[in-house]
């Protein structure tokens, strides 16, 4: 068969599109919203290639209208579990040795069926789902989720390209092997594109692939499965599992087969399965690799010099889009005495602007929070805030879960930086602001960085270059993706790689080459061309 050095179409970010009143982005969208709201679907386990139908079922529901039901899913038992590991296993005999030109092809073109025929639908999905709004949903699940697979595609040929120096005596060149074994996707509710990238990135690598999505995700992940079956992704490469997150978990890291874990949700999940990882490490053939990003306290920090406006603006998108149930959404603020009563003037006036309700209804900049337990969980914090002493609801407060999982966005001021709200992970519409004294700012820098366990994003707002390189040293260590002079959110593919440290994560930045370079392993392969006959050295010359 014919042999070439093969270069893959250069990768650039997939256009947003604006939905805007009378645009046929909009229309389509909305039509492909109301016909799956108004049908029912059955989503089945994906083991070999093959929907297996398991009996056990569970409804699901979209969160801004809790009552309707958009279909059910089946539960995986302990068996599935294996079938797809053992799946996986045999699927990698082939899909190891598949030319990487083969495997690029088949992610390019799920690339352009999310950005083509599948834009509406996946759209939909994740607005039924999720409960975004469609501005959230186009920048996710069609934009975002295109960018992961063709930039993938592009770094992956970067990757292999890093070759070592050779010389005229000997070829020395790296081969860059999938991992040996299985791998293992745990991928969360918020992002579409991030349970896409996770199992499709360690599959582009040549790996094979458990995935386990979000019980709260379960609807669009279906059709992600749609679009990588229709891209061609091969049997038993990718294989989706549902159910108990326990049961499924233990299962996979019990087996000696087990390679790796890609993992995006809560710190403590992810810490107890490194736990349990190392708890099995005398069972398992290789060092599994572990890649987690996790939770955030993500900050916003004003110096006197900025523009009220704008820190105004950055702390309302950077705390309250898509309900702040972002990794990366601002929960924190630090804003200068001086600033302050303007700032809040603003901030009051954005959120009363704010229109709350279903994503069907595009006005709407506000949906509903993702289930029952979130809901809780952020009620009892705004609550305890109307009472606690030192601390003052400003905006927002209220919640109602009637019809769907409604909460208001609040702002909180306290008095005390150390006030529970300021280092809880909330993951909901709830950002709580000290205010500091001007003279102050040094000391204020490190309450920002000593206040979170987190260090996953984080911004500094200043028009004093002095002031923005003393805040970039101070937090170098409490935010793997810093911001300056804008919000704490909306990191794209191919131009801010995404990650934090601390409890945050492993820092392995999706949407770059360091993520790629953790599910491959590398062979060195020296050739000598003329092998040596004698083993004497000259230094053995009498």
């Amino acid at each position: 068969m014919g042999k070439g050095f093969f270069n893959v179409p250069i990768a650039v970010n997939e256009p947003v599109k604006s939905y805007a009143p009378g645009t046929p982005e909009r229309d389509a969208v909305l039509k492909a919203y109301k016909e799956m709201y108004t049908s029912t679907i059955d989503v089945p386990l994906y083991i070999n290639g093959q929907d297996v139908i398991t009996g056990k079922t569970t409804t699901m529901s979209p969160p801004h209208d809790h009552k309707h039901v958009l279909g059910t899913y089946h539960l995986a038992e302990k068996t599935h579990v294996e079938d797809a590991i053992s799946t996986a296993l045999e699927a990698r005999k082939a899909w190891s040795l598949m030319p990487w030109e083969q495997r690029a092809a088949i992610f390019l073109k799920a690339a352009e069926l999310v950005a083509g025929p599948y834009r509406y639908k996946i759209n939909a999905a994740t607005m039924l789902a999720q409960s975004k709004n469609i501005f959230q949903a186009e920048i996710d699940a069609a934009c975002e989720l295109v960018d992961f697979l063709r930039f993938n595609v592009q770094y992956m040929t970067e990757i292999y390209s890093e070759q070592p120096k050779s010389t005229s005596d000997a070829w020395n060149r790296v081969e860059y092997r999938p991992l040996e074994g299985f791998t293992y996707a745990v991928t969360p509710f918020n992002f579409t594109a991030i349970a896409g990238n996770l199992p499709a990135c360690m599959a582009l690598m040549g790996n094979v692939v458990v995935w386990k999505p979000s019980d709260s995700q379960v609807y669009s992940a279906k059709v992600i499965m749609d679009i990588f079956e229709e891209a061609g992704v091969p049997p038993g490469v990718i294989n989706v599992v549902f159910g108990d997150p326990v049961m499924i978990s233990n299962t996979v890291l019990s087996s000696p087969d087990f390679s790796g874990l890609h993992f995006t949700g809560s710190t403590f999940i992810f810490k107890e399965l490194w736990k349990q990882i190392g708890n099995n490490i005398h069972n398992y053939k290789t060092y599994p690799r572990i890649v987690g990003e996790t939770g955030g306290k993500d900050f916003i920090m004003a110096h006197k010099s900025a523009d009220a406006k704008q820190v105004a603006t950055a702390i309302v998108r950077g705390a309250f889009e898509f309900q702040g149930q972002k990794c990366s959404a601002a929960s924190r603020a630090y804003v200068p005495e001086s600033l302050w009563n303007d700032v809040k003037k603003f901030i009051i006036e954005d959120v009363k602007s704010f229109k709350m309700g279903s994503p069907e209804d595009m006005s709407n900049f506000i949906t509903a929070v993702i289930h029952e337990g979130s809901f809780d969980k952020l009620a009892k914090y705004i609550d305890a805030a109307k009472v606690d002493s030192d601390v003052e609801i400003i905006a927002g407060g209220n919640y109602d879960k009637s019809k769907g999982y409604f909460i208001e966005p609040t702002v909180i001021v306290t008095s005390n930086p150390n006030y529970t709200t300021m280092h809880t992970e909330l993951f909901g519409p709830v950002i709580t602001i000290y205010v500091y004294e001007d003279d102050t700012y040094a000391e204020t820098l490190k309450l920002v960085d000593s206040t979170s366990e987190y260090a996953l994003t984080g911004a500094i707002l200043s028009k004093d270059r002095y002031a923005i390189t003393q805040a970039t040293t101070a937090l170098q260590n409490c935010a793997g993706n810093f911001y300056i002079n804008d919000k704490c959110t909306g990191a794209v593919v191919g131009q801010q790689p995404f990650g934090g440290a601390r409890a945050s994560g492993t820092n392995d930045k999706a949407g770059s080459p360091q993520n790629l370079l953790r599910w491959v392993s590398t062979r060195l392969i020296k050739e000598t061309f003329v092998t040596p006959t004698d083993y004497r050295y000259p230094f053995l010359g009498e």
